[in-house]
């Protein structure tokens, strides 16, 4: 099982990707005191748990309402994690987990940020939905403190993207655009690997299911 929650955290860690938003929480509370950027933070990290973990128990049960196999949802969810993972090693939006223009200029002009755009969709977007549905569905196989183990380890990462928000300035110093840019891109080819997994392994699925 020690094998599952590793590849479940380092899943959530890149396709999350804490150090990505960064930049993005700094120039958008440019203009906020300490103490609005700490509960802009908070805020929006509370937000992105309870979709996860809405996700993580009801996920599965909505597919399974709407007639979804286990493996389209792979395959579907693996498009979808290698656009992002295009996204991050590219640096050119995809729609995935960056809004379009429209909305964000209604990011710009709102008061708000902490549920768009923060919550969603860079913290908790599509590819974190899809992540953990699939890892909740694999971990049904293994026990039920492997999936209660999926959910601290999304409330972890989320605990660990909180504390990079606070400690956002800092970060910038200390490792500088460039260095946010190389860590993005890292982990962008390993969430493009990932889909990579999600696409075979639904396909062979799917093949084996015909036989």
């Amino acid at each position: 099982m020690s094998d599952f929650l590793w590849q479940a955290f380092v899943t959530l860690l890149v396709i999350i990707d804490p150090f990505m938003i960064v930049p993005v929480f700094i120039a958008l509370t440019r203009n906020d005191s300490s103490i609005v950027r700490e509960k802009t933070a908070r805020k929006a990290c509370l937000i992105a748990v309870i979709l996860l973990v809405f996700f993580a128990i009801a996920g599965d049960r909505l597919l399974n309402v709407m007639g979804i196999s286990q493996a389209a949802f792979r395959i579907a969810g693996g498009f979808l994690l290698f656009l992002a993972g295009i996204e991050m090693v590219m640096a050119k939006s995809t729609g995935s987990r960056t809004p379009n223009d429209d909305e964000e200029k209604e990011a710009t002009d709102s008061n708000d940020i902490s549920v768009f755009p923060l919550a969603i969709p860079l913290i908790a977007g599509p590819g974190a939905m899809t992540s953990i549905v699939v890892l909740m569905r694999d971990a049904e196989h293994i026990s039920f403190t492997a999936e209660i183990s999926v959910l601290l380890i999304a409330i972890f990462v989320l605990a660990l993207t909180y504390m990079t928000m606070r400690l956002g300035e800092r970060l910038m110093k200390l490792l500088g655009v460039t260095g946010m840019n190389v860590l993005t891109r890292v982990f962008g080819v390993i969430v493009a690997a990932l889909a990579t997994q999600h696409i075979v392994h639904g396909i062979m699925t799917v093949v084996r299911d015909i036989r």
